[in-house]
């Protein structure tokens, strides 16, 4: 290749689609999943569609962390740079949410909310998940600021300080132990949670974690600023953070739409797929939050990646098959 050739010269020179919207893959979601898949498949001279409605989970997080090389990085600047990435190689990004899936008999055809309707031969989900949060007044109100849920992303700027924990998972001791990790400071409030069991009860009076009793009220807060857990009975615990543990529910409407089933685990909804992305759905992937409930930013992006890779081999693999069948002369099976 000359050193004046580019990528993206290499994608204009490439077949292109049978028609307008045709496409060798489309990637519903423009999050670190569905970016990294579309570079991996435009690297690979693949026609890729991402097609985002401009809802990150993260928006309202100040930085994106346990990213190697990119560490505190505002969770928009990134997402600006992928996408930046993803056209350098030809990829094509699009606003918009995608409203309805169906398939047909060379693959998937898309219709958006504002009608427009486009056609893949393999579909990449990686629309992510919803936060359904405990419904207690201040936890929406401060959500990605003051009331985190995730240790490892937010944990380290709230070390040291008054961290209580909403009780609303069975989850939760683990949460409140892990948290101890990073401050003396931490008041577990049962709210919805049972009394832990005997164990759980030594482990948290050994570490010096407080357990309040009750339902809590609401987050009292100044302005944008926590100042306080409020019970039901009116008194009040400072502090500086809180975490809650939510339902996290993955946006599988498609997934649905072309005859999935979301599986139930006790942390919320996901897709269920295998290491390289595919479901149970021929033809359709899935990558990042909308298949692993857990998955932070760097693990969401990786397995854009891995899903990205699978789609172009299962498709060059379709394409080796067809040029065989082509090549055959008629009447003598060669």
């Amino acid at each position: 290749m000359s050193s004046l050739t580019t990528p993206a010269d290499l994608r204009a020179a490439a077949p292109g689609p049978s028609h307008q919207h045709r496409h060798d893959v489309v990637v519903v979601g423009g999050g670190a999943a569905g970016l990294s898949a579309a570079v991996t498949l435009a690297r690979s001279l693949r026609d890729v569609l991402v097609i985002d409605a401009g809802r990150p989970r993260n928006a309202p997080a100040e930085g994106a962390h346990n990213l190697l090389g990119r560490e505190g990085v505002p969770p928009l600047e990134l997402l600006e740079a992928g996408r930046r990435e993803a056209l350098s190689y030809g990829a094509q990004v699009r606003p918009g949410r995608v409203t309805t899936a169906r398939r047909t008999a060379d693959g998937f055809t898309l219709t958006l909310a504002d009608g427009d309707t486009v056609t893949a031969r393999r579909l990449l989900l990686a629309t992510g998940l919803v936060d359904e949060l405990p419904d207690v007044p201040g936890v929406r109100e401060l959500w990605g600021s003051h009331v985190l849920h995730c240790p490892y992303c937010h944990g380290y700027e709230v070390r040291g300080r008054r961290i209580g924990v909403l009780g609303t998972s069975p989850n939760v001791l683990h949460q409140t132990l892990l948290l101890r990790q990073l401050s003396p400071d931490v008041t577990l409030f049962l709210h919805d949670v049972p009394e832990p069991d005997d164990e759980g009860r030594e482990q948290l009076a050994a570490l010096g974690v407080r357990v309040v009793r009750g339902r809590v009220r609401e987050l009292s807060r100044d302005g944008d600023r926590l100042r306080a857990v409020v019970l039901a009975d009116g008194s009040a615990v400072p502090v500086d953070a809180v975490a809650v543990q939510p339902t996290f529910v993955a946006r599988g409407d498609l997934y649905e739409q072309l005859g999935g089933t979301l599986t139930e685990n006790p942390m919320g909804r996901h897709i269920t797929r295998d290491p390289a992305g595919a479901t149970e759905l021929p033809g359709v992937w899935a990558a990042g939050n909308v298949g692993d409930l857990t998955a932070m930013v760097g693990a969401s992006a990786a397995q854009g990646v891995m899903a990205g890779a699978a789609i172009n081999a299962d498709l060059v693999l379709t394409g080796a098959r067809a040029a065989v069948l082509a090549g055959r002369r008629p009447g003598t099976g060669r």
